[in-house]
């Protein structure tokens, strides 16, 4: 403040030149969001000439004067200079003007004008010069001005558009707070038809996020108190919206004709009363205002919107549902509610304010910012409307009843926290609903059965975990005490492909002959488990071949590793998937063991693939001096084999297993050994307390049953 001088830049301002005028007001903008620089401008009477230029000045000096008005708004001085006058002609250059840096200083004052009832602590008595009230005159006399607000926001400038943004939601809370229920509703609803829904969708998915963060923000926890807003309103008959909406779903429903009123012989209209005029579409009784306790108008809005979109469809639904026992009708409206409660709850819209100001303290990052914003919620309407089709669609593939409901409906719940929670900021909705709607059955109850199990690990965990660790390490010795008993029985090995080829190159005819074994090889190991013996044979026997006829050993102190090209991960999801045989033998598939043998040249030259390759540090770090070779190599004929031998030679060597074979073998132990430990757990034990749950009887009933042991695989 000490570098200018501020009456001389006062008298700047009321300069005949527009470069004088132009020149001072630009330097004000830069200083007078200071209050104490402000106080003094004030005092020296510079807030007459500033607004004179607001109201008359035009170009550049316009621009400048509207950011200085706006910066001294925000230190909350100078509205005692905002009027009727000021509003008009602000209003008049947001829909008239088409350059950006004046339009930007325009919405700024609006915005601040707006906000100034929530954000100034002491509210002047003549609280409609300020809020949506006081802008109200100048948008009637401009009916045009809400359409181009909202036409700023598909504007190429960042700044204009947080700015436009910005106001939007300030005119939107300041209605939804102040305003009554007929006017807020009526404002939204405006808004909505001019599609500030999807350009603010639009903007939530796009890469200049960071730029417009804050307005963002600001706006989705406002639509977050829109619905709150539409579920406190309770479903009221005497309402005529209400009445006309729940008439709407009754018409849609392609009601009997036998409803009509009839005139009887004392021409008295009556109406003939159709006893399940309000079950037949899915309410528990025939009066269903209450049944919309919970959801709410919310709940009333989305049921039309679906009807009003799906009308056919909604008709054959119900013709459909007319020909089933009521057990086994589908309740389509207390599906559409159920629905609605489920999306509720999803995006969190209970939470509270704070927990939206929170969100703001994320966004200096760019995870914090993939996380806070949800732009589906925009989609309520099409999320609803997938969701509710899902119900219907899983309702029929379960052949539920009505006592089913609550189970139909989790389902929805998982499959909705599945596909939109996990959904990515800038997936599209179309694609959301392409994906609800080809879910598979199966794959939804195999997640429901992975959520119950995360259930249980929650509650159980802590008891759990110990028995769980111990069962994991019996299991491990189990399967390799199994895998070592494959290596001690032996197995064939096919032998001599006459150096096939297993680097690339174009496949010859010659290479096809070499393909097929010309010997076999069998090996066995010791009894003692420190030698592995074998021998090669013209043709596979049926018997097995003894120790004794297998003259070739191999001592498994000097195996330095086991290199292989077996898969380490299933190629299907089956878990048995690794237990299929091939046709024929192959020589892809390839075991190496590598070791120390003074006495033993590098005589193959078949150089292994490095899949899966396991050192024993152990041997490794004996005579380093010494030339690793090639021991011995294996061509399994199935991938069960090549599991048995490469996963116990490893454990052999003290080595983990690496096969999904294996590894599934080891989890099937183990979680049904921790089965059978917990069905020795008695409802008496200490741990449990209550009462005791009632147990079905077995009156009437046989030893002829069979365990599941597999879940029908």
């Amino acid at each position: 403040m000490e570098s200018i001088n501020i009456p001389e830049l006062i008298e700047r301002l009321g300069s005949d030149e527009d470069a004088v005028r132009k020149m001072a007001v630009f330097k004000l903008q830069s200083n007078i969001g200071d209050p104490s620089f402000a106080e003094v401008f004030i005092s020296d009477g510079g807030l007459t000439r500033l607004r004179y230029l607001t109201l008359h000045a035009t170009g550049n000096t316009l621009a400048y004067s509207l950011t200085s008005f706006s910066r001294l708004l925000e230190v909350d001085k100078g509205w005692e200079y905002v009027n009727q006058e000021l509003l008009e002609r602000v209003v008049d250059l947001v829909v008239t003007h088409p350059l950006v840096n004046i339009l930007r200083g325009a919405m700024s004052i609006l915005v601040s004008i707006v906000s100034h009832p929530q954000s100034s602590p002491n509210k002047s008595p003549e609280s409609d010069t300020f809020g949506f009230r006081a802008l109200k005159p100048a948008i009637a006399a401009r009916p045009q001005f809400l359409e181009m607000l909202v036409s700023r926001l598909s504007s190429a400038d960042h700044a204009l558009c947080a700015n436009a943004l910005q106001l939007i939601n300030s005119l939107m809370r300041e209605a939804i707070t102040n305003d009554s229920e007929k006017e807020w509703i009526k404002f939204i609803k405006r808004l909505q038809d001019l599609g500030v829904v999807k350009a603010v969708y639009t903007l939530m998915q796009s890469t200049a996020l960071q730029d417009l963060a804050h307005p963002l923000v600001e706006f989705q926890a406002l639509s977050k108190a829109l619905l709150r807003k539409w579920r406190e309103i309770q479903v009221d008959l005497g309402k005529p919206d209400h009445r006309r909406a729940l008439k709407s779903l009754h018409l849609a429903s392609n009601p009997d004709r036998s409803s009509e009123p009839v005139e009887n012989g004392n021409d008295d209209s009556k109406r003939r009363h159709n006893p399940d005029k309000w079950r037949r579409l899915g309410f528990e009784s025939e009066t269903p205002a209450w049944e919309f306790e919970d959801v709410g108008y919310l709940g009333m809005m989305d049921l039309t919107e679906y009807v009003k979109k799906n009308q056919d469809g909604f008709q054959k639904l119900l013709l459909e549902q007319s020909t089933k026992p009521m057990e086994q009708r589908c309740p389509i409206a207390k599906a559409s509610l159920g629905v609605t409660e489920i999306l509720y709850e999803h995006f969190e819209v209970n939470k509270s304010d704070l927990d939206d100001t929170k969100a703001y303290l994320a966004l200096e990052s760019r995870s914090g910012i993939e996380k806070i914003f949800k732009p589906l919620i925009l989609q309520w309407s099409k999320l609803h409307i997938a969701g509710l089709q899902a119900f219907f669609r899983l309702w029929a593939a379960t052949g539920a009843e009505v006592e089913d409901f609550i189970k139909v409906a989790e389902l929805v719940r998982i499959l909705l926290e599945a596909i939109v929670g996990g959904a990515a900021r800038t997936k599209d909705v179309n694609e959301i609903e392409d994906e609800i709607a080809d879910f598979e059955y199966e794959r939804l109850r195999q997640l429901q059965m992975e959520l119950l199990e995360l259930t249980y690990e929650d509650t159980w965990g802590h008891h759990l975990r110990q028995v769980r660790d111990e069962l994991s390490h019996e299991a491990l010795q189990f399967v390799k005490e199994q895998r070592i008993r494959c290596l001690l029985r032996g197995a064939w090995f096919p032998h001599g492909f006459g150096g096939y080829k297993a680097e690339g190159g174009p496949v010859t005819k010659q290479d096809l002959k070499r393909s097929v074994p010309s010997s076999y090889r069998f090996v066995k190991l010791s009894h003692n488990r420190r030698f592995l013996h074998y021998a090669d044979f013209d043709t596979q026997s049926d018997s097995e071949p003894g120790l004794d006829t297998l003259p070739e050993k191999i001592d498994l102190s000097m195996v330095s590793s086991v290199e292989s090209n077996v898969s380490s991960h299933s190629d299907t999801d089956s878990t048995t998937s690794t237990l299929k045989t091939l046709p024929a033998p192959s020589a892809s598939t390839k075991i190496t063991i590598h070791g120390y043998n003074s006495s033993t040249t590098a005589s193959s030259s078949d150089s292994a693939s490095q899949s899966h390759k396991r050192n024993n540090s152990s041997k490794s770090t004996n005579a380093p001096a010494r030339k690793e070779v090639v021991l011995l190599i294996l061509y399994p004929q199935s991938h069960s084999l090549a599991s048995e031998w490469l996963d116990g030679l490893l454990m052999l060597l003290n080595q983990q297993p690496i096969t999904a074979e294996t590894n599934t073998l080891i989890s099937l132990a183990s979680n049904y050994g921790l089965k059978i430990r917990l069905l020795n757990v008695r409802f008496d034990d200490q741990a449990f307390s209550g009462e005791e749950p009632e147990l079905p009887s077995r009156e009437g009933l046989d030893e002829d049953y069979y365990y599941d042991v597999f879940g029908g695989t």
